[in-house]
């Protein structure tokens, strides 16, 4: 099989890489076996191998640095057939003190069939690595008897105060008997004669007042080698009795030259005591032919402190990065939309549309009401639907073309908002059944991921339909509100939007929106339809009644539709209404139709504002009486910043009711300013003012109102269905289109 888009699968290829590579990093620090005090044990190993009066040897070790490639596969098996008794690190043998990597360590050291002892040396103390040594091995500077010498290790990272460890080890020697006497320090405490790659000065012993006092007592007290790494070479230097010992070739950053190349030491001592050392070079990558390449191939190796897996890690990442580049650079993209499609063979016939949504009747609501208001025109035009939806108390009985799931859980104080059981079976055959044309999907999530999933399953198209700003929801979700708002609800749109095979959009704002977060997918703008002719038809005898029923004279109405939640911004309505009261003497009243979790709230905000007598929480209405009750209004206010079009906003303009609004994608493309009402940016001031004009202003008020019925007038749900109609058709064309060059092989 002849794979398509190699690259693509390459690059998920090196994606699995990546995350395969970083489960394990997790599985080191989480599920390995934990480890303590290995130094306890390591020590009661040597006393058990070395006894007094005997002689011994061991080897010494620098910068081993996790190095899986030298250390663990070429060194270790060097010790293990070296014939010496333990291993000492002089420091460095971790890369950094990161607790994968000491469990990385850990697995290594394994490998010795010997005890051996660590130096907390300067990698081991970064990265908050000192109390992991203390937890995995024990204190930073401590002391060893071994036969008839004595092992001292100190700290020289400042972690421990240098004074202390001076009194610590005068006191130590001043009462020893031990013939031979070992010192073992991270820091060298002197610079070799010749220069050394890539040395600082910060990598030698400091300050200098305890480099005196380790240089004073190593002669008052006959010290006989003093062990340190933290260079990238072998280097001596002797003093008075004392032999001073860099060594740093055992894994880490090495250039395998003269002076800088792969080692260890080995050290004897005899049943005198007497202390000999020898140089073990040890052979890696010496081709006489690649030594130059070599040379730089473990530069390269070593500068990373590798081992095969961490090398792999970086290697995959490089390359699904290139790859990425690769495509956003050279690989041709058309952004222009595909014009050469033929919808007539869909327009002829009859579709079969099924719909996954989160929320819909009796659920009062934008996104519920487009939806019934879709589902009725696509109806009239012949058209099957299948609704997919949670189910609620008070539903239609007998209601047909609609799927009620049963909820796993209903959250809002009202149990509003239902988590429906998609994982129910029954589902997925009553969709198969209905054998639908083309999935519409009104949610980025749950049952609208669902609907995804049964479009790939089935092989036929899914549009989203993208209602909602979520970013104004962080309040309903378990995250921190930040987060969400500013990454999660973004990369959620993007991902999903992507999947599908098109994109319908109210307003040319939003559009521009799902293109600025990376949407690719193909897009339409199509505004949510209205029932612009019932709101011709209200009868205004029952405008008249339901005056009488709510008590209402002569004043100006101004009416506003909304859920009482914290995302339609209504509190800036009721602060902004309770000035307006203080600033004009014309009488007018603001109705809030809409219900929510915030109405308590709300009304206790309305009596602490003393506005009872202006301000009224009308509560839910039913969609079918809603035309009379913005034939209530003078004009419409409102505030909310999550739309994407503002649906309430065009109906209100059907009833003649110019608008006054905040700023926010799903009003600019609606409300045309001194046209069809007001909008102005989130200032308190700004809105109230725009809503004193059209409550004193009559000739202004009734000139808006005219204008705004005209412009409802384009947005009549026949012509929505019908548009939205066109889109399923030309989106089946692109899908069949796409499905036949795939055939083809072009």
């Amino acid at each position: 099989m002849i794979l398509r888009n190699p690259l693509k699968w390459l690059f998920y290829v090196c994606l699995l890489i990546v995350i395969l590579l970083v489960g394990y990093k997790v599985y080191l620090n989480v599920f390995t076996e934990d480890y303590a005090g290995i130094h306890t044990d390591q020590v009661e190993r040597i006393e058990q191998l070395v006894a007094p009066g005997q002689p011994f040897s061991f080897a010494v070790v620098g910068n081993i640095n996790n190095s899986v490639g030298v250390f663990e596969e070429r060194m270790i098996p060097l010790l293990n057939d070296a014939g010496v008794d333990f291993m000492v690190s002089a420091g460095n043998a971790v890369s950094g003190g990161g607790e994968d990597k000491y469990r990385a360590l850990h697995g290594t050291l394994s490998h010795l069939e010997m005890p051996y002892l660590l130096t907390f040396g300067a990698h081991e103390y970064e990265d908050f690595g000192s109390f992991r040594f203390y937890d995995h091995y024990g204190p930073h500077f401590f002391s060893v008897i071994a036969g008839d010498a004595r092992l001292i290790f100190l700290d020289s990272t400042g972690k421990t105060p240098w004074q202390w460890q001076m009194r610590w080890l005068d006191d130590l020697l001043s009462q020893g008997t031990s013939r031979a006497r070992l010192v073992f320090i991270g820091h060298p405490p002197f610079k070799p004669a010749s220069s050394l790659p890539f040395d600082r000065d910060e990598d030698y012993l400091s300050p200098p007042e305890f480099r005196e006092a380790l240089l004073d007592m190593a002669d008052r007290h006959q010290i006989d080698r003093v062990f340190s790494a933290n260079l990238s070479a072998f280097a001596e230097t002797g003093r008075g009795n004392t032999g001073y010992i860099a060594t740093g070739g055992a894994g880490g950053l090495v250039l395998n030259d003269d002076t800088s190349f792969y080692h260890y030491v080995r050290v004897d001592v005899d049943a005198d005591g007497q202390v000999s050392h020898t140089l073990q070079r040890v052979e890696v990558g010496q081709d006489p032919i690649l030594k130059r390449l070599e040379s730089l191939w473990f530069f390269i190796y070593s500068l990373f402190y590798t081992g095969y897996l961490n090398f792999l890690l970086i290697v995959a990442v490089f390359i699904a990065v290139t790859i990425k580049l690769y495509g956003a650079i050279f690989v041709g993209k058309d952004y222009y939309p595909d014009y050469d499609l033929d919808p007539a063979p869909w327009l002829g016939k009859p579709l079969r549309v099924a719909m996954f949504t989160n929320n819909y009747l009796p659920f009062i609501g934008g996104v519920p009401i487009s939806i019934d208001r879709l589902r009725r025109g696509l109806e009239q035009l012949g058209d099957a639907l299948l609704i997919v939806a949670p189910r609620y108390r008070g539903e239609p009985h007998g209601e047909t073309g609609v799927l009620r799931v049963p909820s796993l859980l209903a959250m809002g104080e009202k149990r509003e908002f239902r988590l429906a059981n998609i994982f129910l079976a029954r589902i997925r055959k009553q969709v198969r059944r209905f054998r639908p044309d083309v999935i519409h999907l009104h949610h980025p999530i749950w049952l609208g991921s669902l609907g995804l999933f049964m479009a790939r399953r089935l092989g036929i198209p899914a549009i989203y339909t993208y209602h909602t700003r979520l970013e104004h929801y962080a309040h309903f979700v378990p995250l921190p509100g930040m987060l969400f708002r500013n990454l999660i609800s973004h990369a959620l749109i993007r991902r999903f939007a992507n999947k599908c095979d098109g994109v319908i959009v109210p307003t040319y704002s939003t559009e521009e929106y799902l293109r600025m977060i990376g949407v690719k997918a193909p897009t339409y703008v199509q505004p949510t339809g209205i029932e612009y002719q019932r709101f011709q038809e209200v009868d205004p005898a029952e405008v008249s009644d339901l005056r009488k029923r709510l008590g209402l004279g002569r004043e100006k109405i101004f009416i506003s539709v909304s859920r009482l939640s914290n995302e339609k911004n209504i509190d800036f309505m009721i602060e902004a209404i309770s000035a307006l009261r203080r600033e004009t003497r014309v009488p007018f009243r603001f109705l809030m139709i809409g219900d929510g979790h915030q109405r308590d709230r709300l009304q206790g905000k309305i009596e602490q504002l003393d506005l009872a007598g202006h301000v009224t929480l009308v509560g839910a209405v039913p969609p079918e009486a809603m035309a009379t009750w913005y034939k209530l209004g003078d004009a419409f206010l409102f505030a909310s910043k999550s739309e994407t079009q503002g649906m309430v906003i065009l109906e209100a303009m059907a009833a003649g009711l110019p608008v006054v609004a905040v700023r926010s994608s799903g009003i600019e493309d609606v409300v045309r300013h001194g046209v069809n009402g007001f909008k102005t940016p989130e200032k308190q001031d700004q809105w109230r003012a725009c809503v004193r004009q059209l409550l004193e202003d009559d000739d202004l008020r009734a000139e808006l109102a005219t204008q705004a019925l005209a412009f409802a007038e384009d947005f009549s749900v026949e012509r929505f269905a019908d548009d939205v109609r066109h889109i399923y058709a030309t989106t089946l064309a692109l899908v069949d289109k796409k499905r036949k060059r795939r055939r083809s092989g072009t």
